[in-house]
């Protein structure tokens, strides 16, 4: 069959999904916010917006306060808080920025909302989400650096606990780094052009702020850095990142790969990689489908050598996303002479390969000890399209191996016909799985002398990916009735 080539295709990233709230962030600086009630909630609700620099209006009688207003009040060493000693009325919402309230009841929460309402003022009734116009998240704070977690109310424990994962993951020191950014950013930017030079020093800045806390002479060193780069004498060359997708969960990506996803200009990728690790990508950048599959019309290999080598001379910053990892069969090791040949930087960001997600599926170890002695992998179709030839078929036959077959659905039978013939025995267990680790994943196992019929079980138009060997077996006692075969093959 004669395979016409495919030109590239740009893609749009996909649309946002749909959000429950809208993350936005006030800025309240010298601004008057109107806390309302004595209670304890509401106190800690002041200490908050009066952290941002606020001017906090709190309006509660002394009979409803609990113990937390007088402490927070008696801790106000800035002025921030000012207490009205009196119940709210409608005229004290006007020009505020915001009203938080901790109502005593349904009744004075809608008399609160449509005051609100009528003064134009955001409001927030705590523990009321009804009454609410806006909502508090969970918080991590390295501020200027500030992070909001929200479920919409829906739960709270899970808000925090995220909140805890976050916080585990951001340095202390983020805050400093982001400060110092903060106080060089007209600086920097008078220095640096938009586009790659900025993209380039950010990127680096970026790195330093995940690791040590700034050093002193931490400003001094950045703007050197961005003078260097503004000059055009480091860092605005472009560069190609070969990128393993995975096998298509994208919570199986790697951080190396999310980062060098979000980093990019521009996405060249592979029609096997799934939509949610595209969805991780950086929103501005360019998708452009290079798809190749087997048997159908494809890009050829000689246009996407030539697309990344004209992208990164144009100083983009090329992400190759492939499925699975980028060196095991997929053709990274071409992509990876024509790129150097044309003096291009490369990088390569491993990916798990669709034979560990395969084996992770079955719950299988493929370096079993009782069971495998090596692993390979194996290609199942030949340039031409049929069955390897260069193969040494009877060291591919080895009992005492787990063998993996890329792309060799359409061959299936001639694959077991070969090995057979080579004296391989019929009852190997075998396993095939199409779509791995994907929602709609697809597995079957059996034994060596079924595999066309197993493949066929599974899919007969996805990739689908073949292995063969003990450690296939569908159960334990399957697998040990293998031990002979391979106590004998050792002898």
């Amino acid at each position: 069959m004669r395979i016409v080539s495919k030109p590239p295709s740009e893609r749009r990233p996909q649309r946002m999904a749909d959000l429950s709230v809208l993350p936005v962030f006030f800025t309240l600086t010298g601004k008057r916010v109107v806390v309302i009630g004595g209670t304890d909630a509401a106190a800690w609700k002041a200490e908050l917006i009066a952290a941002t620099g606020a001017e906090v209006h709190i309006y509660a009688a002394p009979a409803g306060t609990e113990e937390e207003l007088p402490r927070l009040l008696a801790a106000d060493e800035d002025g921030r808080l000012i207490h009205h000693e009196e119940s709210w009325t409608p005229d004290c919402l006007e020009g505020a920025a915001l009203v938080v309230a901790d109502a005593a009841d349904d009744e004075e929460a809608t008399a609160l909302v449509e005051a609100a309402r009528k003064a134009g003022v955001p409001v927030n009734v705590i523990d009321k989400p009804a009454f609410c116009q806006f909502q508090f998240g969970s918080i991590v704070n390295r501020s200027p650096a500030v992070i909001g977690i929200s479920t919409a109310g829906a739960a709270p424990i899970l808000g925090q606990a995220i909140r805890r994962r976050i916080e585990t993951l951001l340095p202390l020191s983020l805050a400093d780094w982001a400060k110092l950014a903060a106080r060089l950013r007209d600086r920097l930017y008078e220095t640096l052009e938009t586009g790659a030079p900025r993209r380039a020093f950010w990127e680096r800045f970026v790195d330093r702020a995940f690791g040590n806390a700034p050093e002193v002479d931490a400003g001094e060193m950045l703007l050197a850095e961005a003078s260097r780069i503004g000059a055009g004498n480091d860092g605005t060359r472009g560069r190609v990142t070969l990128v393993g997708a995975g096998p298509g969960d994208a919570e199986l990506l790697t951080v190396k790969a999310i980062r060098a996803l979000q980093a990019a200009d521009v996405i060249l990728f592979d029609e096997l990689v799934s939509d949610d690790v595209l969805e991780l990508a950086r929103r501005e950048a360019k998708h452009i489908l290079v798809g190749k599959r087997g048997g159908r019309r494809s890009c050829r290999q000689e246009d996407i050598n030539a697309m990344m080598v004209k992208l990164a001379r144009g100083g983009k910053r090329v992400v190759r996303l492939k499925a699975g990892d980028p060196m095991i069969f997929g053709r990274g090791g071409e992509e990876i002479v024509q790129l150097e040949a044309a003096r291009i930087p490369v990088d390569i960001v491993p990916g798990i390969t669709a034979a560990l997600a395969m084996a992770s599926s079955l719950r299988v170890s493929l370096t079993h000890r009782d069971l495998a002695r090596s692993v390979r992998f194996v290609t199942g179709h030949s340039k031409s399209g049929g069955l390897p030839e260069d193969l040494d078929w009877r060291a591919v036959a080895d009992p005492t191996a787990s063998t993996i077959f890329y792309m060799g659905g359409r061959m299936a039978a001639r694959i077991a016909e070969r090995l057979l013939a080579e004296g391989l025995s019929p009852e190997t267990p075998v396993a095939v799985a199409s779509a791995v680790s994907r929602p709609d994943q697809r597995l079957s196992q059996g034994r060596l002398a079924d595999l066309e019929k197993t493949v066929l079980e599974v899919d007969t138009t996805a990739p689908v990916i073949i292995g063969i060997g003990g450690v296939f077996g569908q159960s334990a006692g399957a697998a040990a009735a293998n031990l002979p075969l391979l106590a004998n093959h050792a002898q």
